[in-house]
């Protein structure tokens, strides 16, 4: 008896290792399957990745069709920017400008005599950001609107910038070339911004004012919701670019014409995308206290009341605190695309600083 009862234990115990074996090699199939489609899946992001922003000649590949991809791609794009151009609503006269860096193009409003006011497009943006502002920038200006040389537009760079010093090295040659003299107003938007707070720094005694129009960092640090979002805005696929773009632009999407600028902006975003080739920025910082304090000119910052970017709240505080002479304005209602949502109260907000 008590050795069938062994031999009972002993069989049962052997069915109970028989499952426990074949579950765990269940378990270690699937798992070989998640990891292989995991794998599959990382690589072909990689792929799509490297095709969407490194694939074609290097971005200092100088060519016939440079800073293009292709000369196809070149003739896609600049079919599309001089149609955009066609709603530009002043007569201009436009001009490729020579500097070290390559051949800005610039597009120049306003009588002959006026004042200089440079415009400076935000990232990813070209002089065409400023139609619903350049009327009455240029009524009492001479208005120079810039294709950023180092970003999407007619510029034409044959140098790195993607450091701040090579960047303030490019706008005064371009200043200098432009023949604008020592009393110059300098207007940045967003990333543009940035690139006026850096010339600020470095060539003061070139400015006249100043305004930073939301500037991308420069002020205050982004967000840590907006940094991860960011990445996400370029992943190479429109449901991605678009799901980020109309969170930074809460405030333009809220009615339909303003979903229709966003947009309108989503696809400038992939066709500049998929023609020019890739292209490392300069990394933004933030000026320091002492940077601020020094400030001797005189500056506007104006920002939207939400903009997601950064706290606009916190970063008029902060310049309240430590660099009271400058002038601070929040506008109600918008974000960061301010420009697009309140054009006629921005330009109004421009011109009361720099008339008074």
């Amino acid at each position: 008896m008590k050795s069938n009862f062994k031999i009972n234990i002993f069989k049962k115990s052997s069915k109970s290792t028989l499952k426990i074996k074949s579950v765990i090699k269940s378990i270690l199939r699937y798992l070989r399957i998640v990891y292989v489609t995991l794998t599959l899946i990382i690589l072909a992001l990689i792929f799509w990745v490297y095709q969407a922003y490194l694939s074609g000649p290097s971005a200092f590949n100088i060519n016939e069709y440079h800073p293009f991809r292709s000369e196809m791609a070149k003739t896609e794009y600049l079919e599309y920017y001089d149609t955009e151009a066609k709603e530009w609503p002043l007569d201009s006269e436009e001009k490729m400008v020579s500097t070290s860096h390559g051949q800005t193009f610039v597009r120049i409003s306003g009588p002959n005599n006026a004042p200089a006011l440079v415009l400076l497009p935000g990232g990813g943006r070209a002089s065409l950001m400023w139609e619903n502002n350049i009327e009455a920038l240029s009524e009492n200006y001479r208005t120079y609107a810039v294709d950023d040389i180092y970003d999407w537009g007619r510029s034409i760079y044959t140098k790195s910038l993607s450091c701040p010093e090579s960047i303030t090295k490019w706008l005064d040659e371009l200043f200098t070339a432009l023949e604008l003299g020592d009393s110059i107003n300098l207007v940045g938007y967003s990333y543009g911004g940035w690139k006026a707070g850096q010339y600020l720094m470095e060539h003061p005694e070139r400015l006249n004012k100043v305004v930073l129009l939301s500037p991308a960092y420069t002020v205050y640090k982004g967000n840590k919701e907006f940094e991860k979002r960011v990445f996400r805005g370029f992943i190479p696929h429109r449901y991605f670019m678009k799901r980020e773009l109309y969170w930074v632009c809460e405030n333009l999407v809220q009615t339909e014409k303003g979903r229709a600028i966003a947009d309108e902006l989503l696809d400038a975003n992939m066709l500049s995308l998929s023609c020019f080739k890739t292209k490392m920025p300069a990394v933004m910082t933030v000026l320091s206290d002492e940077e601020l304090k020094s400030i001797i000119v005189p500056v506007l910052y104006i920002d939207g009341e939400n903009n997601k970017m950064l706290s606009s709240k916190t970063a008029v505080e902060r310049l309240n605190s430590i660099a009271p002479d400058i002038k601070t304005e929040v506008i109600p209602n918008s974000g960061h695309g301010l420009v697009f949502t309140h054009p006629e109260l921005v330009s109004e907000k421009i011109l009361d600083f720099l008339n008074n």
